[in-house]
């Protein structure tokens, strides 16, 4: 079944694994654990904001007209009658030939139509009473913040599938969100499969590499807005390495291996996903890094066997695993960003398929440059730690020259 590669182009890979998309359920978390979930459901204005007309500066509350012949060298005065905090008002209608002593947000009283900046004015005391001296005409409506003028009841003020940041967060606890409705995060499983694997805290033996993928990948699902759960590595038995299998489909949403996706001797996800009767929906890519990602679906889980290098391993779940998880988060954009870019350096070499370079953009003189963040070699790590960009060589060129306009994807969110 996986014998026979036939590579298919990027995008066609693309639709097929989003063709297979699900959506995840609706949940409710407290406020204080918004950072960065999704939305399930319009949030819509349940009151006007402000609620009242109120003050955004801190000064005196007047009646516009006593201030009509006011100027520097015949300032006009006002009597003092009153003083407002940020949540007090005062209960009395402003008269002509009065002022009331205002602080910032706190409600405008009745009769009062301007607002006078308190550096604008000169406060002078006699006989026990407080008068405000002022020197400038002020119009009607003047340094007044109005009801609704931000929000108005009614409105949609945040989509369902917005990411939530913290500007949304202070939205969310204007209006009483102390519950708010996000989608589910999806669980996304790991397992390493290679006998040359060794843990992290393990010391170094002879012809044995650390398990850098993992916790790569652990970084990526969460970045992505999904909850990783490393089932460790798999056995090289194939009875226990289907079993240890097994258990993590009825455990995740979707679930990642890294290696033994090839045809090698000691390569077992071809026999594991033939036991399974997995649907295979591609087992090769015409692309650079990661030809041989293969992904299968067996029952409703999707299953990503990603390349062993670790830059193939990066690039594979960042095209493919990233948008799926997108999609069951109901994320209104999905799938990576694309933006034009200037490249910075030469790549003379022709290749018959698309390459994704790890790559690092950046403004420069208000122009998008691009060029590599390392060395460009699948089993490298060293360019990943600097990586924020995938710059798309796409391929039967001839190469491509500094100067050159590529495309990038980008690997954070669109800041650029």
């Amino acid at each position: 079944m996986l014998n026979e590669r036939i590579p298919i182009p990027v995008e066609e890979a693309i639709t097929r694994v989003m063709h297979e998309a699900k959506l995840g359920d609706m949940e409710y978390v407290q406020i204080e654990e918004v950072y960065q979930r999704v939305l399930a459901s319009n949030i819509v204005a349940d009151h006007d904001v402000p609620s009242f007309d109120r003050s955004p500066y801190d000064g005196f509350a007047i009646i516009a007209k006593d201030t009509g012949s006011a100027s520097a060298q015949r300032p006009i005065t006002l009597e003092v009658v009153g003083h407002i905090g940020a949540g007090s008002v005062y209960n009395q209608p402003l008269q002509k030939g009065q002022a009331v002593r205002i602080m910032t947000g706190a409600q405008i009283p009745d009769g009062a139509d301007a607002v006078i900046m308190l550096e604008h004015t000169e406060t002078v005391t006699d006989s026990d009473k407080t008068f405000v001296n002022i020197q400038q005409q002020m119009k009607h409506h003047q340094n007044i913040s109005f009801q609704g003028e931000d929000v108005q009841k009614g409105e949609t003020i945040v989509e369902r599938g917005t990411l939530i940041n913290p500007g949304i967060a202070a939205l969310l606890a204007t209006f009483g969100y102390k519950k708010v409705p996000v989608t589910r995060k999806p669980v996304v499983g790991v397992i390493a499969t290679g006998s040359e694997l060794l843990e992290v805290d393990q010391p170094l033996q002879k012809g044995k590499i650390r398990n850098s993928n993992t916790y790569m990948l652990m970084a990526q699902i969460e970045r992505a807005g999904a909850k990783p759960k490393y089932f460790g590595q798999a056995s090289d038995q194939l009875d226990v390495c289907i079993n240890q299998m097994k258990k993590a489909i009825d455990e995740v949403d979707s679930l990642i291996t890294t290696g033994g996706v090839s045809v090698g001797d000691y390569d077992l996800l071809p026999e594991i996903y033939e036991h399974f009767d997995a649907k295979v929906l591609f087992n090769k890519v015409a692309m650079r890094p990661g030809s041989v990602t293969t992904v299968a679906k067996c029952q409703d889980t999707l299953l990503f066997g990603l390349s062993g290098n670790p830059s193939a391993c990066y690039v594979g779940f960042e095209l493919f695993t990233k948008p799926l998880i997108q999609a069951f988060l109901q994320q209104k954009s999905v799938g990576l960003s694309r933006k034009q870019a200037t490249l910075d350096v030469d790549f003379s070499k022709a290749n018959p398929f698309d390459r994704f370079i790890r790559g690092h953009a950046e403004i420069r003189d208000g122009m998008l440059v691009a060029y590599p963040a390392g060395k460009d070699k699948s089993n490298m790590v060293h360019s990943l730690a600097d990586a924020n960009v995938l710059i798309r060589l796409p391929g039967g060129t001839e190469g491509f020259q500094k100067g050159d306009s590529v495309e990038v994807w980008l690997l954070e969110n669109d800041t650029m």
